[in-house]
């Protein structure tokens, strides 16, 4: 049973002991212990549950997740699968089939719709795990694939091992900031997110779960469009949000948090690779801000839970906020 608390002196180990190993172009080594699976989502306890639901003032809640349906984005160009639905069963076939048995006569009194559905896991709104991204061989605590990846997915860190998160969230909406509109690949960095910050007289917490608009999901129903040259966040941004600010999770409205094409610079890595597998924090991708951003409600009550998807790399989630005061 993993522990419910952090100390002091983990989380220092965790903010700063990482550093030389990131230097040396290594993964990071969990201060949970060696078969911490989870990172920084280790930071929840009962008590930080506790404390932001009893603050939750209103029954007003919004959803941050989109549709899912035929045509949605996704990573095509990757040879990632699209997303596939087709119905097994319709109140005139099972008329014509009878797959039950009882009968013409009760087939037609009684209709009876199935369906299925074939879906990459990175699609719409979902978080990805711990094993998603690695460097040299290796991902987030040292775990290898030659000893944790099997033919059914990874025996480490896969989806089923993320918890049901409740925590403070904050919304960052640096589209309005920005005057509605981000430009093409714009790499959003921490000065956008602090002037952001000041405008909606926000501070962040240690532990906060942190949602940031760059405004693309506005085009979410058009894949050509919501796809093209999208904005999200630097490298420089995600390393001010969790070496500075201590952000347990991270989360955005565009395909793959960070811009793409991504950044390329000297000793770079990518923004998922620093995230997952250097300093073991999770993010939500392709969410939906737009409400939440349109009422302006900047701190709330972020509850979620994912798909349990045994040894995935990712798993669909369907995330609420609950304005606090």
């Amino acid at each position: 049973m993993r522990k419910q608390f952090y100390s002091l002196a983990s989380l220092l180990l965790f903010i700063s002991g990482i550093s030389l190993a990131q230097e040396e172009e290594t993964v990071g080594v969990s201060p949970w212990g060696p078969d911490d699976q989870i990172g920084t989502l280790n930071m929840m306890t009962e008590a930080s549950r506790l404390k932001v639901l009893s603050a939750i003032t209103s029954g007003k809640t919004y959803d941050l997740s989109v549709e899912y349906f035929v045509g949605m984005p996704s990573f095509h160009a990757l040879g990632d699968p699209s997303y596939q639905f087709w119905m097994t069963h319709t109140p005139h076939g099972t008329v014509i089939d009878n797959p039950n048995g009882l009968g013409k006569p009760m087939n037609q009194k009684v209709s009876y719709t199935g369906d299925a559905i074939s879906m990459y896991t990175h699609m719409g709104t979902h978080i990805d795990a711990l094993n998603h991204f690695g460097l040299n061989g290796k991902i987030w605590n040292g775990f290898t694939p030659e000893e944790y990846l099997g033919d059914k997915g990874w025996k480490k860190t896969g989806a089923e091992t993320i918890p049901s998160i409740i925590a403070r969230g904050v919304l960052i909406d640096v589209a309005s900031a920005k005057g509605g509109q981000l430009p093409e690949n714009y790499r959003i960095s921490a000065e956008d997110l602090k002037q952001a910050l000041q405008l909606q007289n926000t501070q962040l917490q240690a532990g906060d779960v942190v949602l940031i608009r760059t405004g693309q999901a506005r085009y979410y129903d058009n894949a050509e469009d919501y796809l093209d040259q999208y904005p999200g966040i630097s490298l420089s941004a995600a390393k001010w949000l969790v070496e500075e600010q201590q952000i347990m999770l991270l989360g955005a409205d565009n395909l793959s948090f960070e811009a793409f094409p991504p950044e390329k610079e000297d000793n770079w890595v990518p923004v998922h690779t620093y995230l997952l597998a250097q300093r073991g924090v999770m993010f939500i991708e392709q969410m939906n801000l737009e409400e939440l951003a349109a009422d302006k409600i900047y701190q709330f009550a972020f509850i979620a839970s994912s798909l349990k998807l045994r040894g995935a790399s990712a798993a669909p989630m369907r995330p609420i906020a609950i304005p606090v005061k």
